[in-house]
């Protein structure tokens, strides 16, 4: 007897969605296989440049190494959060410092795309164009915005990798020594390996005025290891945030408010002569939702 028809197309309707859950769920522990306590080490190196300047001089070879605690935030179905926190200094007694934060968001429709001069631009995708893709936005130590980009994890051949390319401002190694380009066109490959994982980057610097076509400056190389170790190690990092978590869930869900606006961003650089960060760490080390809100919205340009 012969299988309906209808029938036929139901059952490869069940098998497509069982692939699919399967696919994501496999998404969702390689993005997660980037918690938990590294060893890591960041390199960077500037390979080419194209400046028609005879005394241009390129940033000089960077490497750092330490231990970096990435803490698990959120985790849900459709978003991972991961919280980054740098361990320095002596074993006995290591300083932490609050670092960079990743959050992925599957089949995300809603992005920021870095311009140039502290302004990101808002896109809105179709939920066709990100099927089956998982979002990654990275933010600085304040929680203010760096890139995001869209892309889908790949697993073949033992390899498990997610790769974007997106533009983004300057890192810190370069913005506080050079001020002679203003985009960083990221080219980003996260890569989960036997030892951890890998961020692999192809970055781009590049000199963007309105109006004009973009300037291609130089090309930069960057291999960022996280070799797994104990998470004892980190001890130091876990109970920073253990102690600090709430003061920053109000500075995400203040930006989170600010987000959700879903129009172009422009923010400034300092207010009252003092960068976010200085407000909310170092200085008056805000620690109030009132405080906190009333600081992160002064930056908001109007």
């Amino acid at each position: 007897m012969k299988t309906p028809f209808y029938t036929l197309l139901a059952l490869l309707f069940s098998i497509s969605a069982i692939s699919q859950t399967s696919k994501k769920q496999e998404d969702r522990e390689a993005i997660k296989t980037m918690c938990g306590c590294f060893e890591v080490a960041f390199n960077f190196a500037e390979t080419f440049n194209y400046s028609t300047d005879s005394l241009y001089k390129p940033s000089k070879t960077k490497m750092v190494k330490g231990l970096e605690w990435a803490q698990l935030v959120t985790d849900t179905d459709d978003k991972i959060q991961i919280q980054h926190l740098l361990q320095v200094g002596n074993p006995a007694e290591p300083m932490v410092m609050k670092h960079w934060r990743q959050d992925w968001l599957f089949e995300n429709t809603d992005l920021y795309s870095y311009n140039a001069e502290n302004e990101w631009k808002f896109k809105k995708f179709s939920s066709p164009e990100v099927t089956g893709q998982w979002t990654q936005k990275v933010f600085q130590v304040d929680d203010s915005p760096r890139y995001e980009g869209s892309g889908s994890w790949v697993h073949v051949d033992g390899k498990s990798y997610w790769e974007n390319t997106t533009p983004a401002p300057l890192a810190r190694r370069e913005y506080t020594t050079r001020s002679d380009y203003n985009v960083l066109m990221r080219g980003n490959r996260h890569e989960i390996t036997d030892y951890g994982w890998v961020h692999d980057q192809d970055n781009t610097k590049i000199i963007r005025e309105t109006g004009k076509e973009d300037i291609v400056l130089a090309k930069e190389k960057g291999y960022n290891t996280y070799v797994k170790v104990d998470d004892s190690k980190c001890a130091a990092a876990s109970q920073w945030w253990k102690d600090n978590d709430k003061k920053w869930a109000l500075v995400r869900a203040k930006w989170d408010e600010v987000y959700g606006r879903n129009k172009d961003l422009v923010l400034e650089e300092k207010v009252d002569n003092k960068p976010l960060y200085k407000f909310l760490f170092e200085e008056e080390s805000y620690e109030k939702e009132a405080e906190i809100d009333e600081v992160i919205e002064s930056f908001v340009k109007k």
